[in-house]
């Protein structure tokens, strides 16, 4: 009994992590579903009326398209950037590295509402109008550092006499890239393309200073919405947003695996 209470123990506290993170999912789901023109949980009732709603606001389905093809452009951009820089931060050795390093990965220690800032004075001062075009730029210069640290992850103790081998056989430096070193090192980058697509998607605090009145990404738009309204809508726009998150996750994990992706076995 007592060699027992340990694993019991064990078990209580994982139960206990998972109620904590999946119980505001949970609230924010069920609120969604109320009768009553305001939020609250439990729901007094259960509707679908609130999605419903959603047709009348077709700003939130345009805002969401946005923000997927901001999110979409900034992960294919960052991932090839932060790959190509990690190879050649770990690969080369040059003058200035290290301060190129620090530069590259500032974004993560500067406070969001700092660079968010810094973006609008730059874009002001270059003439670039709020458009995805500048909404993509700014999540890149966010995203790079995470796609770079997972890339870097994954290029320690990579073996390189395969490349080698190829190259000696009569391999371009291309055809080595893709067909060698890109598999080998798969995980991180796809693991980077995910982390910058989350990033950008759910960005709010860097949006907020860029956007327009006809460019604003759904977080923005959830977040003006709710300055002047608090009915239900709020919780059914959040329900889809992680439903769709939900349903990306299958996606990946039914076509590449969660467990490959984030696994350090190349």
């Amino acid at each position: 009994m007592s060699r027992r209470l340990p694993k019991y123990f064990f078990n209580f506290v994982c139960l206990m992590v998972y109620i904590f993170l999946l119980a505001p999912i949970v609230v924010v789901l069920l609120s969604s579903l109320t009768t009553t023109e305001y939020i609250v949980f439990p729901p007094e009732g259960l509707t679908l009326r609130w999605y419903t709603e959603l047709i009348e606001h077709p700003e939130f389905m345009q805002s969401f398209t946005l923000s997927i093809i901001v999110a979409f452009g900034t992960a294919i951009i960052a991932t090839a950037i932060g790959t190509l820089a990690s190879l050649a931060v770990v690969r080369r050795q040059f003058k200035g590295k290290t301060a190129i390093i620090q530069l590259v990965g500032s974004p993560l220690l500067i406070p969001s509402v700092v660079f968010g800032v810094a973006l609008l004075q730059f874009y002001s001062w270059i003439g670039l109008a709020a458009s995805p075009i500048a909404l993509i730029l700014g999540h890149i210069i966010l995203t790079v550092p995470f796609v770079m640290r997972l890339v870097v992850a994954s290029l320690v103790g990579f073996d390189r006499s395969i490349e080698q081998a190829a190259l000696n056989l009569g391999a371009g430096p291309m055809k080595v890239f893709f067909q060698i070193t890109l598999p080998i090192i798969k995980s991180g980058v796809i693991a980077g393309a995910i982390f910058a697509f989350i990033t950008s998607f759910d960005d709010l605090t860097v949006a907020l200073f860029i956007v327009s009145t006809d460019v604003v990404t759904l977080p923005v738009r959830i977040y003006t919405y709710m300055q002047y309204q608090y009915d239900p809508i709020i919780t059914s726009v959040s329900s889809i947003m992680i439903l769709f998150t939900v349903v990306l996750m299958l996606v990946i994990e039914r076509v590449l695996g969660v467990g490959k992706v984030f696994s350090s076995k190349n």
